[in-house]
């Protein structure tokens, strides 16, 4: 017998619907959870302010990584490909790579 997809209503607050430009992240884990910091840098400054921390099990993340996987192929398939040769590049000794 076929089990029947369960349909999921997601609800946001008028703040949170507003959204936040960001252009940081900042991921750490431990063996339990995954971190992800998003923020914004803003040209001449050493700071980031971060809006919003997603804290998610390894499951959860790999999840994630699965539908960002997915939908950024949806992406390229309708707009082309994102091109990232130009982008600012991490080092690996800095959190987010």
């Amino acid at each position: 017998m076929e089990q029947q997809q369960q349909q999921i209503r997601i609800t946001l607050d008028d703040n949170v619907a507003q959204g936040e430009y960001i252009n940081f992240a900042n991921i750490i884990h431990s063996p339990s959870e995954f971190v992800i910091d998003l923020g914004r840098m803003v040209p001449g400054r050493p700071d980031v302010k971060i809006y919003s921390r997603a804290i998610m099990t390894p499951l959860h993340a790999k999840q994630l990584l699965e539908a960002l996987r997915h939908n950024i192929g949806l992406y390229e398939q309708k707009f082309g490909e994102i091109r990232v040769e130009d982008a600012q590049t991490f080092t690996a000794n800095e959190p987010s790579n």
